[in-house]
């Protein structure tokens, strides 16, 4: 790695730019004329703000398994009959201090970049949802990297109140581990909101499954990646309905299956049922990453296939095949449930 992010410099400049909380308005992506609009399977929608998204179970397959995320806890949530597939509503915010090499939003979109985005409040993102014809079920905040403005999913929980909509909508957001604005911007009364809104779920994606294969990743320094351990130890005392990804990309597979051990060990400090409910993310190539590739990151496409094969290994010998059938929302995570582990 050439050069290392300064990611918590990007984060106070980001945050400054993308937020205006007297106005309560947010930076959110201009996806219409963007290059990630290429891959779009249906044209940007909400005035070139938001997409529609078709979540599948079985698009990864192999040793990758289902992704039941977010599928399963928004059926749950809102009584939904089991399907293979949904779709959501998806808005992303202008900004996220670090740099993924695969990430499929361009980077000149996660540059909290007015030229390049809008500025909108929760109420108006939530308008314009509720006037689309057949509505998605789901709202998906991402990015960018959410919660760098961590104000954005409570603005979104009093906005679909006051729309009558909180009964009717799974809300899921992304955060991608990199800050604790979450309790350092948010109120005690916003966290309570967060942390118990029935038909919210928070996804948090670890960026690789040691230090070196995070900072391949994300271009940050790699004492991060033990961070995002900590982060998401903090969010789960608090008792959300939290779920994990990790991408499995590296530049080496040397002394892969110490690392994989040693990962599901740092999961499993968390809480003993953790690895149930991390889902492992298959990265494939999307039009924004093809001006970013070099050999190394071709070489880490192909290594994933044999990264999952040893995070599959670790699972199967730490679960039994009952506890790993469970669905996904239903592995407990709270202090009181029972763990099934070897």
């Amino acid at each position: 790695m050439d050069r290392v992010l300064d990611s918590e410099s990007l984060a106070e400049r980001y945050r400054a730019s993308s937020l205006r909380p007297q106005t309560r308005e947010l930076l959110i992506s201009m996806l219409a004329g963007s290059e990630q609009e290429k891959d779009l399977t249906v044209p940007p929608n909400c005035r070139g703000l938001g997409r529609i998204r078709h979540f599948h179970r079985t698009t990864q397959g192999g040793a990758w398994g289902e992704n039941p995320l977010p599928i399963e806890p928004a059926q749950k949530a809102l009584g939904l009959a089991p399907t293979e597939a949904i779709t959501a509503q998806v808005f992303q915010n202008a900004a996220c201090n670090w740099r993924c090499w695969y990430c499929f939003v361009p980077f000149d979109l996660l540059a909290a970049d007015e030229t390049r985005a809008a500025w909108v409040t929760a109420d108006d993102l939530v308008s314009m949802f509720a006037a689309l014809p057949n509505r998605p079920p789901i709202i998906d905040v991402t990015g960018g990297q959410p919660d760098l403005v961590p104000e954005w999913v409570p603005w979104m929980m009093d906005s679909l109140d006051s729309h009558g909509l909180a009964e009717q909508v799974y809300l899921w957001s992304d955060d991608n581990l990199s800050s604790d604005y979450f309790w350092r911007f948010l109120s005690e009364r916003q966290i309570k909101r967060v942390a118990t809104w029935r038909n919210y779920g928070r996804v948090c994606c670890f960026k690789g499954f040691d230090r070196e294969s995070f900072t391949f990743n994300t271009a940050a320094d790699g004492a991060l990646f033990d961070r995002q351990f900590e982060l998401f130890a903090r969010l789960l005392a608090l008792g959300l309905d939290l779920y994990a990804y990790v991408t499995l990309t590296t530049p080496t597979l040397a002394g892969l299956d110490d690392a994989m051990r040693h990962f599901m060990d740092k999961l499993q400090q968390i809480h003993p049922n953790l690895p149930l409910r991390t889902v492992p993310l298959r990265i494939q190539m999307f039009s924004p990453m093809r001006g970013r590739m070099q050999p190394t990151h071709h070489a880490a496409l192909a290594h994933q296939e044999r990264v999952v094969e040893a995070f599959r290994k670790e699972v199967n010998s730490r679960f039994s095949t009952s506890m790993r059938r469970q669905s996904i929302c239903d592995v407990p995570l709270t202090p009181f449930g029972e763990s099934t582990v070897r």
